[in-house]
């Protein structure tokens, strides 16, 4: 979670730097992360935008009213999280300036360590700011809106791309410029008997269960899981055929899968943060195996160093390493 830069965002609240926003006013907060804490005072109406499941649930949970997506126009303000995406930051930018009302305030913050300082300068030279703040081990900065040129410009410099085999991705996305090399691999290793009810856990914009449907003949069902919401909407787009795919956006760690399959194909992350956390590769194994039907199968990859093995060993019947590059593995396991 971005702690730190949560604090930066709302220190020129607390500095006095800017003035409090009124108590009916409309603020709408892109990229809302959980822990945030409001100054004194600080009393309109938030409206929360989180794609990311685990943070959208835990905002749900702590009362807050939250959507996957931006809804509305007409805010008198808004408030920017920035994160490690440039893209991404700029876009959520974009849309800022989009709902806000004319001369609205946008107020963003990032960490320095994810680039907020060029994103700072980045927005000054389309949109002279009205100051900046640092603090935090970050920077918040804020500006007005005059126009709408400046949200063109930034969505312009950032269009959905269509990569390697037609798929439709946007900034922001796990690997959105390229087909992932990793999850290439899985899918050339993928048995050519693959048939029944399969599901891609972690499917992102869809390529392995793209895959999955135009090599395996005998689908009865093709199940997408995904915590992102925006991958998994450009999932929509990139996965087709019969039987018709269906997508769940979930957070796997934490909530149920009702159904149960022949196989499971995977791409697991494993970045919490910064930092490898191999925990989230072997919780999704111990939910892969729950969710498969006696016998089922996983096929899933990983980055050569992640020990994996002993949650596999603990989660199946049994497994093997089915292929290997310089930087990745492939494992199939049997439960």
């Amino acid at each position: 979670m971005a702690a730190e830069p949560l604090k930066t965002l709302f220190y020129p609240f607390e500095a006095e730097a800017l003035p409090l926003p009124r108590k009916d006013a409309r603020v709408l907060f892109l990229g809302a992360e959980p822990g945030f804490r409001l100054p004194a005072g600080f009393d309109a109406a938030l409206h929360l935008v989180q794609g990311f499941r685990p943070h959208f649930r835990a905002l749900q949970a702590s009362g807050h009213n939250v959507t996957a997506r931006a809804e509305g126009q007409g805010y008198d303000m808004a408030l920017v999280l920035a994160g490690r995406h440039r893209g991404q930051n700029e876009l959520r930018i974009a849309e800022a300036i989009e709902r806000v009302v004319p001369g609205g305030l946008i107020a963003v913050a990032g960490g320095k360590d994810d680039g907020v300082d060029s994103l700072r300068k980045r927005i000054n030279a389309l949109a002279p700011l009205e100051g900046h703040l640092p603090k935090h081990h970050g920077v918040a900065f804020w500006f007005r809106r005059a126009g709408t040129e400046t949200a063109a410009t930034l969505r312009a410099g950032n269009p959905d791309l269509v990569v390697e085999g037609g798929f439709k991705t946007a900034p922001g996305m796990f690997s959105f410029d390229r087909v992932d090399a990793g999850s290439k691999l899985l899918a050339a290793s993928l048995p050519g008997d693959l048939r029944g009810s399969i599901a891609d856990f972690c499917a992102g914009w869809g390529y392995l269960a793209a895959e999955v449907a135009r090599r395996s003949h005998g689908l009865t069902a093709l199940d997408l899981y995904e915590a992102d919401f925006e991958a998994l909407e450009a999932a929509r787009l990139n996965v087709h055929g019969a039987p018709e795919p269906r997508f769940f956006w979930t957070d796997l760690l934490t909530e149920a899968v009702e159904r149960r399959y022949d196989a499971i194909v995977m791409n697991p992350p494993f970045h919490g943060g910064r930092a490898a956390e191999p925990g989230i590769g072997a919780g999704m194994i111990g939910k892969a195996s729950k969710a498969l039907k006696p016998g089922g199968r996983l096929f899933m990859v990983a980055n050569r160093q992640l020990p994996y093995e002993q949650a596999l060993s603990a989660a199946f019947a049994s497994y093997s390493e089915v292929a290997r590059d310089g930087m990745f593995k492939v494992f199939s396991a049997r439960r």
